[in-house]
């Protein structure tokens, strides 16, 4: 494989990264629930749960392959199955609620990932079909109702919803970049603005701390790049031998107040682990608890 670059200076050192849990199948999605377990997806469909300590327990096995993991506001486990091509809702138990294969007369073809607003509306990425840029992205609404939100684009990936939910970030994998798509005031789509350029290669998964710094996973590269506010691009982390970092896939912010970033590796079997020592942007679930906590 080409190096990515002659010439890189990642601002951690690879070895910095530590394994969390290990044994996993090809590990994809992350998610943490409130109570502080990561949670991922195994591909053959796997639902695991990992605790604080590293044990995982296998929760469901759905078919398929289990790729974006999301919680609901209601602490619901969201998960895009690309093989069953669709997005399947289930409780904490493993049990399964729900199942969306279409929105109006379109049938999903690759549901990818998702991100909850604080309200309980979902986007979701449909990568589509390789080479063919017919990817979208869809909102379910906390309603039930599921439509069609913006399209198409170059295999949509990895997603990320700014803080103030005003800009739905997404990577597009076959573009090596990441778009930015303004949601306005009325819930409709503005138009796609370029974010990020220059991602080398397939930007995968995407996380966002709470300094608004943007964290994008390259599969092809093994290599972790921060997008800052202003748009600097950083290479976060680079692995030459794919070991440690290895088909990275997504990340999930966790631990002590949030500050290590969890990476999937989807070309080995575990899950690693570094301290940032900045806090995750707190998801929909987390905010949510939050509220709670203050209104008591």
């Amino acid at each position: 494989m080409t190096s990515l670059a002659q010439n890189i200076s990642p601002l951690l050192p690879v070895a910095d990264f530590e394994v969390f849990a290990d044994g996993l199948d090809h590990p994809e999605g992350l998610a943490f629930d409130r109570e502080g377990n990561l949670w991922c997806g195994g591909e053959l469909g796997q639902i695991y749960r990992i605790d604080q300590h590293g044990q995982v327990s296998e929760i469901a096995n759905l078919g398929g392959f289990s790729l974006g993991l999301t919680f609901s506001p209601a602490e619901h486990l969201y998960v895009c199955n690309f093989k069953l091509h669709c997005l399947i809702t289930l409780d904490r138990s493993g049990r399964v609620l729900s199942s969306l294969d279409r929105v109006g007369d379109r049938k999903l073809v690759t549901p990818n990932f998702s991100v909850f607003t604080r309200e309980g509306d979902l986007y979701f990425s449909d990568s589509g079909d390789w080479d063919n840029n017919n990817g979208c992205i869809y909102r379910l609404r906390k309603s039930g109702h599921a439509e069609w939100f913006a399209g198409p684009f170059d295999f949509p990936n990895g997603l990320a919803l700014s803080a103030d939910e005003r800009s739905l970030f997404v990577a597009q994998s076959q573009q090596d970049n990441v778009l930015c798509i303004p949601i306005l005031p009325d819930g409709a789509a503005g138009a796609p603005e370029l974010y990020a350029a220059g991602l080398a290669r397939v930007p995968d998964g995407l996380a966002l701390d709470a300094l608004g710094n943007l964290y994008v996973m390259c599969y092809a590269s093994d290599c972790i790049y921060r997008v800052s506010p202003q748009r600097q691009i950083e290479v976060l982390a680079y692995d030459p031998t794919g070991t440690r970092i290895s088909r990275p896939t997504n990340a999930a912010f966790g631990g002590p107040n949030s500050q290590d970033l969890f990476v999937a590796h989807l070309g080995r079997w575990h899950i690693s682990r570094i301290h940032l020592g900045i806090e995750g942007q707190p998801l929909a679930n987390m905010q949510n608890e939050s509220n709670q906590a203050g209104a008591k």
